[in-house]
């Protein structure tokens, strides 16, 4: 069970008072094109890919209980708005985004029942969910789920400095004020903290975020957050992809077919059509504390690795 539910009318109001707000300020400070893609708010967009699913189901749609469900996990800024708008133009592929609020409730999952229920009501070959404020739960949800097809799991990561500016820009100091409240053990209802070993929780401390920069705890907090591949077990798993944010836009053809030969479903030119393809270029670094920024260099190159890996085996 999520543990997330749904709150009284009161702060329901709230809650919907400082969506808006958000989306006044990201509107005013990103602009609304950005705004309007990002949030899945062009109705032309939503209805042409609605019909696409129609014609889909209608011509060769799978039986009720044979769905898989995929879950796109990872670390918040990381590149899985792209992942999805590629997957969305496979009319076999059905969206299930945290804006869903069959499938979340505040950006979280719901719980296991009603999930594997939209799964096995579901006529389209795979359903896909992006619940990245439970990407600590992957392991649960991979095999407790009580479904016919055995789901999968994307796990999606982006360079570090790219990502803390996204993050910093998007939500501000929001990763230094949940890493405090770690490190204060103040966050028995912050999903940031959920998965997060005793190592974890004590490195958090010793690097005192008290006295942090943002941009600091934006890298740390991709740190810990990316770190639980490695945690839970997640890089050795046959159930698993890691999916490089930098791959893709380097060689986008490339990638999305892995990402389709991985989820079991022909790829066409649709699934990277989106993607504007860009040479590998110096990353402009992020002034941050030293000590983050070689935890964070040791993990991207674990983290490269284990996507080198699972590319020998699929070769083999």
């Amino acid at each position: 069970m999520n543990g997330d539910a749904d709150r009284g009318p009161a702060e329901a109001l709230r809650y919907g008072l400082d969506r808006v707000g958000k989306h006044v300020y990201w509107a005013r400070t990103q602009g609304i094109a950005r705004l309007v893609e990002e949030d899945d708010l062009d109705p032309r967009a939503r209805v042409a890919r609605a019909y696409r699913g129609w014609q889909w189901r209608r011509s060769s749609g799978a039986r009720p209980g044979s769905a898989m469900a995929v879950f796109l996990v990872g670390v918040q800024r990381s590149g899985t708005n792209m992942l999805v708008r590629g997957l969305e133009q496979a009319p076999e592929v059905q969206v299930r985004n945290e804006n869903d609020r069959r499938a979340f409730s505040r950006f979280r999952m719901r719980d296991d029942e009603s999930i594997a229920a939209l799964v096995s009501a579901s006529r389209h070959a795979l359903v896909l969910f992006k619940p990245l404020c439970d990407s600590h739960r992957v392991p649960e949800l991979l095999t407790g789920l009580d479904v016919a097809v055995p789901p999968r799991a994307v796990w999606a990561y982006r360079d570090v400095d790219a990502r803390a500016r996204s993050a910093l820009a998007k939500f501000g100091d929001a990763n230094l004020r949940a890493l405090q409240a770690i490190a204060a053990g103040d966050d028995e209802d912050l999903w940031q903290s959920k998965g997060l070993s005793a190592r974890r929780r004590d490195q958090i401390a010793g690097l005192d975020p008290a006295h942090m920069t943002p941009e600091t705890a934006a890298a740390l907090f991709w740190y810990v957050r990316n770190e639980l591949v490695f945690d839970l077990g997640l890089d050795s798993r046959p159930d698993v992809l890691l999916s490089s944010y930098d791959a893709l836009v380097e060689r986008p053809e490339e990638c999305t077919r892995t990402l389709c030969d991985f989820l079991g479903f022909p790829w066409r030119p649709s699934v990277a059509a989106h993607v504007e393809r860009r040479e590998p270029r110096r990353r402009e670094l992020l002034d941050i504390d030293r000590r983050v920024r070689l935890l964070c260099d040791d993990l991207r190159q674990r983290l490269d690795e284990a996507v080198d890996q699972h590319a020998r085996r699929v070769t083999v």
